[in-house]
């Protein structure tokens, strides 16, 4: 598994809120809010631990509709569901929708963490490459050897006004290390941020296309790699398709130029595993928001069509909480099925690995180092949910929260000189809304 990091979200301090808004350069941007936090799926039963689970790779039998197994985790201290998500192939949607208790940014140490790496295939042909928007997967299909095998991977897509476009379309080219030529249109929208781009960025760090792109046959959209891994899972791009880096760099071994790649917006899939009906559910996204009760009829009228031809009973009142819930997890429907605690209290329970993948290690701040002091608040966990983001920003903002007597300091550092210190500055009041103050090299204690 090969893997790399920096992410994507600011935020805009309001009178006693941290408000989440997506924010990037490129082909990304959308906003992101904090979730409310209803009560908990996860039981408290710990099961016995395994190593590892397949994440991304399965073999597919004839007729095979769903893969994958619902799994578990415990935190450690300083672990995000972030972290997680992309250590175990999941996106940002994935991870807080199954999880909608536990605060993304700062988790308690020891939360139960569900990992929904349990996944019904898409209603389309198996063959190249399907994505469905509505759960921001993507499943690659391969026959290269028997039998049938299913990569899939969890991408971020285009926002509301930059939608990614549906229907079938097919890999023009494939470009390693590519340049990004911005359109005018992105041009326009950097400019009115005060935040000017050049015509051309050339491959490195700052190219918000990473370091792989695959060029569709529709003009203006690809599917690529991003220098901002932590918007994977969320409606962030321009229209195109980006998979955290690892992943575009799997695929874009593996695809060819010329695979068919069909895009599709499917909320709710169903499918057939062991004698057992399943259900996964997502709310359709914003730009199909006016169809959810066509959806949702669709979704009942084939139920009942899939349910009399297998002469099985399903439990409507379970059907109905599964929609209530949308949370992605695939849920037995039928009469007399296990529920969602059930399910969730028999997941795999995965040992914590000794390091989460590309999960963030910040310096020790130095005597002679240059800092800056981004926020203060009374609040200790929005002071450690603020350094936590600057951490996952794309390329990274190192930061910490330092105790000052009864307040809490958001300090980010080390810099090498007051050059590097003032264009991270400049970054934080651009992405973020924050106007932040440059420190001089001194001793700043109480890291933590």
């Amino acid at each position: 598994m090969s893997k790399s990091k920096k992410s994507i979200f600011s935020i805009i301090l309001l009178p006693e809120i941290i408000v989440l808004s997506g924010l990037l350069g490129g082909c990304q941007n959308l906003p992101v809010f904090f979730s409310s936090e209803p009560e908990s799926i996860n039981a408290t039963e710990v099961q016995p631990q395994i190593e590892t689970v397949p994440t991304h790779q399965f073999q597919l039998a004839d007729g095979q509709n769903i893969v994958g197994d619902l799994a578990a985790i415990h935190t450690r201290t300083k672990d995000t569901l972030p972290d997680i998500a992309r250590h175990f192939g999941l996106g940002y949607n994935d991870i807080t929708l199954a999880n909608p208790a536990i605060p993304p940014w700062t988790p308690a140490s020891d939360s139960r963490v569900l990992l929904p790496l349990h996944f019904i295939l898409p209603d389309a042909p198996h063959k190249g490459i399907v994505l469905n928007l509505a759960n921001m997967r993507l499943f690659y299909y391969t026959r290269q050897q028997q039998p049938l095998e299913v990569f899939t991977y969890p991408v971020g897509i285009g926002r509301q006004g930059w939608n990614t476009p549906m229907g079938l379309t097919r890999i023009a080219n494939k470009k390693a290390n590519p340049n990004w030529y911005v359109p005018d249109s992105i041009h326009r929208e950097h400019a009115e941020k005060g935040a000017a781009l050049p015509k051309v960025v050339a491959a490195g760090p700052d190219n918000p296309l990473g370091r792989y792109a695959m060029p569709l046959s529709i003009p203006g959209y690809l599917i690529h790699g991003t220098n901002k891994p932590y918007g994977i899972g969320m409606q962030i791009s321009h229209g195109c398709v980006q998979l955290y880096p690892e992943d575009i760099e799997e695929l874009f071994k593996k695809a060819s130029i010329g695979m068919q790649v069909r895009i599709v917006h499917q909320p709710y899939l169903a499918a057939w595993d062991k004698n057992m009906l399943f259900l996964e559910a997502h709310e359709p996204l914003p730009k199909w928001a006016r169809d959810k009760h066509r959806f949702q009829k669709q979704l009942l009228k084939h139920l009942k069509q899939i349910s009399a031809k297998a002469k099985a009973s399903v439990d409507w009142s379970k059907v109905k909480r599964v929609l209530q819930r949308s949370d992605g997890i695939p849920t037995p429907i039928l009469k007399q099925s296990p529920d969602i605690a059930e399910i969730s209290q028999n997941a795999l329970q995965l040992a914590h690995p000794r390091q989460l993948y590309e999960q963030p290690v910040i310096e020790d701040l130095k005597a002679n180092d240059w800092s800056m002091l981004v926020a203060t608040f009374d609040n200790e966990t929005k002071a450690q949910q603020l350094a936590a983001m600057l951490n996952h920003q794309g390329p990274p903002i190192p930061a910490r929260k330092i105790q000052k007597d009864e307040s809490y300091q958001v300090i980010a550092g080390p810099y090498k000189n007051k050059k590097e210190a003032k264009a991270a500055a400049q970054r934080i009041r651009l992405d973020f809304e924050i106007n932040v103050k440059t420190l001089k090299p001194h001793l700043i204690s109480k890291n933590e």
